[in-house]
């Protein structure tokens, strides 16, 4: 495991085996994250994520930020990330409310840069979101 001294970890969240961690990167409470993972520098990773082994998540992204959702009151709610998925610069994921109380990305994943995946939303296995593709709250893609 390679954390670097700059990085903000809350003591509560959970890192598997090697994972990474760049300086400026903060990863707050009630967070797994899976073995062998790298999280860049200046990411930012809320309460509720679940991601899995092998991931990349490149500087700027933010996982499991509270929902862009009028109906949303503070609900516990997660993000689940598969594994082998690659989330890059400045991708925002939002957490659930309480319609599903979870979004769901799948394995082998690639979201391009800027791109945003709503809140509720399930995407399935083997997906490539290309550079700027806004997907709205509670929308299904298949594999």
């Amino acid at each position: 495991m390679s954390i670097s001294k700059l990085a903000d970890i809350h003591p509560d969240a959970i890192l598997g085996k090697g994972v990474e961690v760049e300086s400026f990167a903060k990863i707050g409470k009630d967070v797994v994250v899976g073995d062998h993972t790298w999280i860049g520098s200046n990411a930012t990773i809320f309460p509720g994520a679940r991601i899995g082994k092998h991931c990349k998540i490149f500087p700027g992204a933010v996982i499991a930020g509270i929902p862009q959702d009028l109906k949303f009151k503070g609900d516990y709610s997660t993000v689940e990330i598969g594994d082998h998925t690659t989330i890059r610069e400045y991708v925002t994921i939002n957490r659930g409310t309480s319609r599903n109380g979870v979004t769901k990305v799948g394995d082998h994943y690639l979201l391009m840069a800027y791109s945003h995946i709503g809140h509720d939303s399930v995407v399935g296995n083997n997906c490539v979101i290309v550079n700027s593709v806004q997907i709205a709250g509670e929308v299904t893609i298949e594999d």
